[in-house]
């Protein structure tokens, strides 16, 4: 199976990139499912349900969350019973939702079973258990149900914590891509037959800070004082995309795709297989 997953999706200008050339690179490259992390679609804080609904319309077909899932609190409760919406897994328990979704995927050889899991990091991020100890159930749990195809979207700020997460679950989990700095690293490789990623990077504006205008971010390291964080109106965007070859349980090959605004062509990275 062939899966892509986009990470941090920022706003309107991350919607409409993806909606513009999503389910065309899908064809092109015949992904079959597409994950994506959506923390940070509507306005660039949380999930809306209308948010949700054009991101599905455009060819995603789960998404992921954050430390922003509920940003849009009563929105969320609703797309997290309705929809398919994960947040972090590691919340407190007893919080609506989960953050585990196994998934029926229709691939040439017929339909295959995908798990994907959402967790967060325990460095900068609200509370939650402890991700790696998490995890080790998680994993253990679907590898009791026959279920080897597993990816991982680990949204955390210590690119070390990315890295102790592949160490533990490398030739366990097919897939293992980090989330939430919005800034993509250069380091995607296939390591003990896990494709590993830190971070995917945003998909939204680029010419700013993080995918938000630059004036407050600016203010806020100059004179201390902060203030509400906007998404541009108008901005240079950039889509990306980690693509990942499964087959049972182990990712064959992977490549990180670059989709800039103002340029047709399409930026292709390959996985270095160590």
């Amino acid at each position: 199976m062939r899966i892509g997953f986009i990470g941090d999706i920022v706003g309107r200008p991350g919607r409409k990139i993806i909606k513009e050339n999503l389910i065309k690179i899908k064809k092109e490259y015949e992904i079959d499912f597409v994950i994506a992390n959506g923390e940070n679609a509507s306005h660039g804080f949380g999930l809306t349900i209308e948010g949700a609904k054009e991101l599905l319309k455009s060819g995603i077909d789960l998404i992921t969350g954050g430390n922003h899932s509920f940003d849009k609190k009563k929105d969320m409760m609703v797309l997290l019973e309705t929809s398919n919406v994960l947040r972090p897994d590691n919340y407190p328990e007893g919080l609506i939702g989960s953050g585990v979704k196994i998934c029926d995927i229709q691939t040439a050889n017929g339909i295959e079973k995908l798990a994907v899991i959402n967790l967060m990091g325990i460095y900068g991020m609200p509370t939650v258990e402890n991700p790696f100890n998490w995890a080790k159930k998680l994993v253990a749990n679907l590898h009791e149900q026959n279920i080897k195809n597993i990816f991982l979207d680990f949204h955390a700020e210590a690119t070390s914590e990315k890295r102790i997460m592949l160490m533990m679950f490398k030739n366990q989990i097919s897939a293992i891509c980090g989330t939430h700095t919005h800034v993509g690293t250069d380091d995607l490789q296939i390591f003990k037959n896990t494709a590993y990623l830190t971070d995917i990077g945003l998909t939204g504006c680029r010419d700013n800070v993080i995918g938000m205008e630059s004036k407050i971010p600016i203010q806020k390291v100059t004179t201390g004082i902060g203030g509400h964080f906007e998404v541009p109106n108008s901005c240079k965007s950039i889509l990306q995309m980690m693509v990942v070859d499964i087959e049972d349980g182990k990712a064959s090959s992977a490549f990180k795709i670059k989709k800039y605004c103002n340029n047709p062509k399409l930026f292709i990275t390959e996985a270095f297989i160590d």
